[in-house]
């Protein structure tokens, strides 16, 4: 029984949240993987034989240039677009061969923060995250509500955030609060898609720590779409460059040795050698 639908007969919110903490995954097992994935639109092949593993508990990158299907790959893997060939596999099931109960099943086992938030905005905050739990349980109003209050705190929104609706959020607060409705259902996966985009640099780097907090704190594996370099060097354990209709994939150290010429023009260009800088003064805590 899922860990939300045993909160639902808790005496509080708090009985609830204290199920979150304690994944028994195995480090480095692979939770995702994916295998000779292609994906056409129309004439135009995006991936071509594309391969890639994302082991449990790991931050990892996915950066690419204009076209080569970086949300894309992400719509891929959460099975909301089906490719022309190959097999993606999440925690063992291939996305694409499962009953409807199944994938429903294996949809409440991650979360999705598209680009800026995807709020639905005729619904406060509040009721953005409880949207999840009504179309996956039958549970109390009032708990939905506790567990709301709840996720809007873990993820550093002020507690009347909730009562808000998206257009009176800023662009960082929206994000937040599309970070609080991805983690709803207790995911143990969670699909960052431009987290930092149009965030000025120190609303970036704070969101970064409450990515790195969270992944910490409730043992996750985030998957994040990024072009953002000092995103990268902060809270990533691994990177995989979208290139030639394939990926490479590496730790930064790794990368920064690549004689690709695309990676060679993404990590040593005028940013990247500025990311660098700024990673090597004020490394990342351990």
């Amino acid at each position: 029984m899922s860990r939300v639908l045993r909160a639902a007969s808790a005496s509080s919110a708090l009985g609830y949240c204290n199920l979150f903490f304690g994944n028994t995954g195995v480090p480095d097992e692979p939770v995702i993987r994916v295998r000779g994935l292609v994906n056409r639109f129309g004439r135009e092949t995006v991936h071509d034989g594309l391969d890639l593993e994302v082991n449990r508990g790991e931050v990892i990158g996915i950066v690419g240039g204009s076209g080569t299907g970086k949300s894309v790959l992400l719509r891929t893997i959460v099975g909301l677009n089906r490719p022309a060939a190959g097999h993606v596999e999440v925690f063992g099931d291939d996305v694409w061969a499962l009953s409807e109960r199944r994938r429903r099943s294996l949809d409440e086992r991650w979360g999705v923060l598209f680009q800026d938030g995807a709020l639905f905005s005729s619904l406060t905050v509040a009721q953005n995250i409880e949207v999840p739990l009504k179309e996956y349980y039958d549970m109390p109003l009032a708990l939905m509500d506790e567990i709301a209050a709840f996720k809007i705190g873990m993820v550093g929104l002020a507690g009347d955030a909730g009562n808000k609706f998206p257009s009176q959020l800023s662009g960082g607060m929206r994000k937040r609060a599309g970070l609080a409705r991805a983690l709803a259902l207790d995911p143990e996966i969670v699909f960052l898609d431009e987290p930092t985009a149009g965030l000025d640099p120190i609303a970036a780097g704070d969101f970064d720590q409450l990515i790195r907090d969270l992944k910490a704190s409730l043992n996750l594996t985030v998957f994040m779409v990024t072009h953002d370099l000092d995103s990268l060097f902060a809270i990533c354990d691994r990177v995989a460059v979208l290139v030639d209709k394939r990926v490479r994939v590496g730790t930064l150290d790794q990368l920064l040795r690549d004689n690709h010429p695309w990676i060679q023009s993404y990590f040593h260009g005028p940013r990247g050698r500025a990311a660098v800088a700024a990673a090597e003064s004020h490394p990342a805590p351990a």
